[in-house]
């Protein structure tokens, strides 16, 4: 082989060596692409949301223990959603293990998911109290809300001003704990609130749950072209009212719990209503044997049910601190799970010594509604 020859095979062999190089580089990138997390699709709505924090289930089930100090914070700017999605890890563990997706789980939001009124909360931090003060005895309650968030744009206050005030409100560590356990265990949370929309997911998201919860049940909020905060009401009291007298005109709870025990199916669901407002009330007088409510202690939901017990169903267990949240929240799911758990074990085993029967299980998990 002359020289010549030599050098053009040796340069040939160079350019197979480099291009197997590039295409393994190529492979690995496009490897660790599709490894990582990507944005998941809303159960109602497309949205990116800051996923929940996951734990597996085995490290689950003992109640989780958060640090005093909050979580990191999630910078990125909120991005509008009405329902945000649900939770990876809660939803493979919802379609691996059905029982634990027997249980469902409704929060209110002020003051039960957060330890103020966040209505409150920005109307006294954005030095609105004054004209709030003013023409509260004149307006309903989410009238007046709408009409403040005119008067905080009315002073140059940005949707964006609102969403920093919001995001420094206080939540407290066990809550967050017990939600993102819940979560992880494969519980369905949802928001039953008088809030709004954009006030709950400002908070949520900014503590990184947002994506645990499957549905946000409140009055409807969004930002105007002159970039004003607009707040409509649940139930329009004049084109849809809701006939309901123990709620406010704008939102009756007790009618989205029936919405919603409908659509999951009620007797393979059981559920927890946790809330500390006169407006929870209806929604627990909703829930029969076998759910729960947990109200927080000398508030008005507890002092309706212990005017007279016997009209709640539901077994009740009252709760006064952000850890009493975590442990009794916690301990029912337990309780719950595990006892669906065995009465699966028991039709099974029915079902195994009868194999004539054709008819569904009842370990399959519901759909979520959409």
């Amino acid at each position: 082989m002359t020289k010549h020859h030599a050098k053009a095979k040796a340069k040939a062999a160079n350019r197979v060596c480099t291009t197997v190089m590039v295409r393994r580089r190529a492979n690995k990138a496009n490897v660790n692409a599709s490894t990582r997390e990507r944005p998941q699709v809303a159960v109602w709505k497309p949205s990116q949301v800051t996923s929940c924090h996951t734990a597996t289930a085995a490290a689950a089930i003992k109640p989780h223990r958060e640090s005093e100090t909050p979580p990191p914070t999630n910078k990125q700017k909120p991005r509008r959603s009405l329902v945000p999605q649900t939770s990876e890890a809660g939803s493979i563990v919802r379609r691996l293990f059905p029982e634990m997706a027997a249980v469902v789980v409704l929060f209110d939001f002020d003051k039960t998911i957060i330890q103020w009124d966040s209505d409150d909360w920005v109307i006294t931090k954005l030095g609105a109290a004054d004209a709030f003060n003013r023409l509260r005895p004149t307006m309903r309650w989410n009238s007046l809300m709408d009409r403040m968030m005119g008067e905080l744009h009315a002073q140059g206050r940005s949707a964006d001003d609102i969403r920093v005030c919001l995001r420094s409100a206080p939540l407290d560590a066990h809550v967050l704990s017990a939600i993102r356990t819940a979560s992880a265990l494969g519980c369905d949370l949802k928001v039953v609130s008088d809030a709004n929309s954009f006030f709950i997911e400002t908070v949520l998201e900014h503590h990184g749950v947002l994506g645990c919860f499957s549905e946000i049940n409140t009055n409807p909020a969004r930002v105007d072209a002159q970039g004003r905060l607009r707040i409509s009401p649940f139930h329009d009291p004049t084109t849809s009212p809701h006939g309901c007298n123990l709620c406010p005109d704008n939102m009756c709870k007790g009618k989205i719990i029936q919405r919603i025990q409908e659509t999951d199916s009620a007797k393979n669901k059981h559920f927890i209503y946790i809330g500390d407002g006169k407006g929870d009330y209806c929604p627990s007088l909703k829930l029969g044997e076998g759910d729960y409510v947990m109200p927080k202690e000398n508030y008005p939901l507890w002092n309706l049910i212990s005017s007279d017990p016997q009209l709640i169903k539901a077994e009740v267990h009252p709760w006064s601190s952000g850890e009493e949240f975590e442990r009794i929240l916690l301990k029912l799911v337990n309780k719950l799970i595990t006892s669906h758990a065995q009465g699966s074990q028991l039709d099974y085993k029915c079902d195994m010594s009868n194999p004539v029967s054709t008819e569904v299980g009842h370990h399959q998990t519901l759909p979520v509604p959409n």
